[in-house]
């Protein structure tokens, strides 16, 4: 038994196959063009795959994730203006002989990888962030999505500005909310140098620390997860996760106890393949329960 996978990225399309045991046989990546260009690429895959029974797609958004609704699998009100109100998941049916799609956004498939087989593996409650080109959030509790009108956008918070940090913000529609002043386009903007390009003792970690370490004081007053993991390729740095941890403890205040920040505050287990692997996993699971 086959499985499908798609991690639909606003910068790249990752698209793989695997087995039961969640396994990838083979993965493929693209950049995000159009839809027109970007899935034809994706049909092509996954056309060689005869005995392929279901896929998971973890997508960029905002997204359409509530079954009832007419436009159910649409990336809505996407930036990236060419996949606005896409019809994803009904594209994938006509083109793949009505296979059934579980669908959900990027970040709660890295979440559901995370719960499956990485750092969650056990416990009832996960919450990932992303921090990459954008910042995005997604919540577990008990296996299930932490959803209500809409999946949450936690990226998109307000935080409190750090006192030396002088820098407008990005986000086009909140200037200064979380994405705005701590994903990678504001580090570049911040600095002027991309942040894989930064050295580890540049003082604007510190800034970038202090926004993430008000995620995740946030995100334990108002969860109280069992962990919080923060992926994506700014969390790459090194140095960042204990810049994080020793920030989050300042702002906490012994306010409330939490677990070993060393096992609460971390990056993700499954590093690249967190997304892939949760895709692969709700693929599993929708054919399952079929």
């Amino acid at each position: 038994m086959l499985y499908g996978a798609i991690e639909a990225g606003g910068t790249k399309f990752v698209c793989a196959v695997g087995n039961e045991n969640l396994e990838i046989i083979e993965r493929v990546s693209f950049p995000t063009e159009t839809p027109e260009k970007t899935m034809r690429s994706v049909i092509d895959f996954f056309k060689k795959f005869e005995t392929l029974s279901t896929i998971g797609v973890g997508s960029f958004g905002p997204i359409d994730v509530k079954r009832e609704s007419e436009t159910y699998g649409y990336i809505t009100s996407t930036p990236k203006l060419a996949w606005e109100n896409f019809d994803f998941v009904g594209h994938l049916k006509e083109q793949l002989n009505n296979i059934s799609v579980a669908w959900t956004t990027d970040v709660n498939a890295a979440c559901y990888g995370e719960y499956i087989a990485g750092c969650g593996k056990g416990l009832s409650s996960v919450v990932y962030y992303t921090i990459g080109t954008g910042v995005g959030g997604g919540a577990l509790v008990d296996g299930q999505f932490v959803e209500g009108f809409s999946h949450p956008e936690m990226g998109h918070a307000m935080v409190r500005r750090h006192p030396d940090d002088t820098f407008i913000g990005n986000c086009p529609y909140h200037t200064d909310c979380l994405e705005g002043l701590a994903a990678g386009p504001a580090i570049e903007k911040r600095t002027g140098t991309k942040g894989q390009d930064l050295p580890p003792e540049d003082p604007s970690w510190d800034i970038e620390a202090y926004y993430i370490a008000q995620c995740a004081y946030n995100t334990t007053l108002l969860f109280s997860p069992q962990v919080i993991i923060f992926g994506g390729g700014v969390m790459k740095q090194e140095q960042l996760r204990k810049k994080v941890q020793e920030q989050f403890a300042k702002l906490i205040n012994d306010y409330v106890k939490y677990p070993d920040l060393s096992t609460y505050i971390v990056t993700p287990q499954l590093e690249d393949n967190a997304g892939v692997i949760g895709c692969l996993a709700l693929a599993k699971d929708l054919y399952l329960q079929a």
